[in-house]
């Protein structure tokens, strides 16, 4: 495709079609994803995430809001904010108040920074590994809104999509013992994971292991960052004391805790869950959509898509020809920014709008939508008039639905 020609047709779509005033923040130099502190509101509040089911060896639980360490026994509360630690030869299963586990292996540490229960489809979950390995059998939340199931580690985050997976931040020092390079691992037990760095994403499935290298000192040659996965599960895999117990319980973890989930929807004076409605989230998307483009409101659009949402736009040629072009963050910014400012007369009309759930489960987190919408306007002085088709991907986040694809065809 000509230079050129490209160019000018990023131009004059970036001003038309709605979806690509989205990228203006993600690829703004300096950009960088909101960090989620250790010393959460919920850790203020001592929010109940998990109670000691099995433990073996010396565990603690230090808190910083409180200034304080306790040893942890048998039937004790974990919360939210509190550093967990697992002595060199000490072990603990944690059973999350989603009907999950979170099984704690020897020389371990981590953080459960963010943690919602309530049956409802916003419940969530963040762990922070520091170092040493978890078992994670996910519970209810997995279901609910699997986006917001992550373990987030030095050098990826981890995603899951129903499962029971073993992360492992492989310390240097354990690293040169076992002849196995630093960084993140992540074996796969049941269902699947996917590990993500920056914009790069790896799926992995059951009986295979995920890898990410530690962050260098210096960051050169980012693509050794990129996850990968390995011919082999590596020698530093060993089972937990607990894992004869932990197998029994993965094989129904997933029935049971819908059960749990639907208990504590049914309780007395449980709040009411509304059933998944993927026509109304559209339209009320949409319609959030074509008020920020009308208002020529750039903030507003670009919160209702996700940093790494992916843009494809297929546009007709001159001569008639269809051509495909996903758009590079670094070189559309500026034609987008430009675009908005030159935008008059803006008016649009959906002809039709469909949509549906992404997953055929219980699950409501994910929408995927098609509407076709006639757009017309002034672009710098010029009149203009589109008939497109619009597909979006929505995924709720933290209790907000965002788009993480679009794309738009030129009719």
């Amino acid at each position: 495709m000509d230079r050129s020609l490209n160019r000018a047709k990023i131009g004059v779509i970036a001003g038309c079609l709605s979806l690509f005033c989205t990228l203006m923040v993600s690829s703004s130099p300096g950009y960088s994803a909101p960090i989620i502190e250790p010393t959460t509101a919920a850790q203020k509040t001592g929010k109940q995430f998990a109670t000691v089911w099995r433990i073996h060896g010396e565990v603690t639980a230090f808190s910083r809001s409180a200034n304080n360490e306790r040893t942890l026994h048998e039937g004790d509360p974990v919360y939210v904010g509190e550093r967990v630690r697992a002595a060199a030869l000490a072990e603990a299963a944690l059973k999350t108040e989603d009907a999950g586990i979170v099984a704690i292996r020897p020389s371990t540490e981590f953080i459960a920074e963010r943690f919602s229960a309530s049956g409802k489809p916003t419940d969530s979950l963040t762990l922070r590994l520091l170092v040493g390995s978890l078992r994670v059998i996910s519970g209810w939340i997995a279901h609910t809104n699997r986006s917001g199931h992550s373990v987030v580690t030095p050098s990826t985050t981890i995603g899951i999509r129903g499962t029971d997976h073993e992360p492992y931040v492989l310390s240097a020092e354990l690293a040169e013992s076992t002849s196995n390079r630093e960084g993140t691992y992540d074996k796969v037990n049941r269902g699947g994971t996917t590990m993500q760095v920056g914009e790069n994403k790896l799926d992995i499935d059951a009986g295979r292991v995920g890898f990410v290298r530690a962050i260098p000192k210096k960051r050169a040659l980012m693509t050794l960052l990129l996850p990968v996965l390995l011919d082999k599960v590596p020698n530093f895999y060993v089972p937990g004391k607990f894992d004869a117990e932990l197998d029994l319980y993965s094989q129904t973890a997933d029935k049971d805790s819908l059960q749990e989930l639907e208990k504590k929807r049914k309780a007395p004076g449980a709040a009411p869950v509304a059933e998944c409605a993927p026509d109304s989230i559209a339209e009320t998307w949409l319609k959030q959509l074509d008020t920020a483009i009308a208002r020529h409101d750039a903030s507003a659009i670009i919160a209702m898509f996700a940093s790494d949402a992916a843009v494809r736009a297929t546009v007709r040629s001159e001569d008639g020809t269809m051509t495909s072009v996903d758009i590079r963050r670094d070189e559309f910014v500026q034609s987008t920014l430009a675009a908005l400012k030159g935008l008059e007369n803006y008016k649009q009309r959906r002809v039709w709008t469909k949509a549906k759930q992404v997953y055929n489960d219980d699950t409501c987190d994910r929408i995927s939508l098609k509407s076709v919408v006639i757009e017309q306007g002034l672009q710098s002085g010029k009149p203009y008039r589109f008939e497109s088709l619009e597909e979006y991907v929505l995924e709720s986040r933290n209790g907000k639905w965002i788009s993480i694809s679009a794309e738009t065809t030129q009719q």
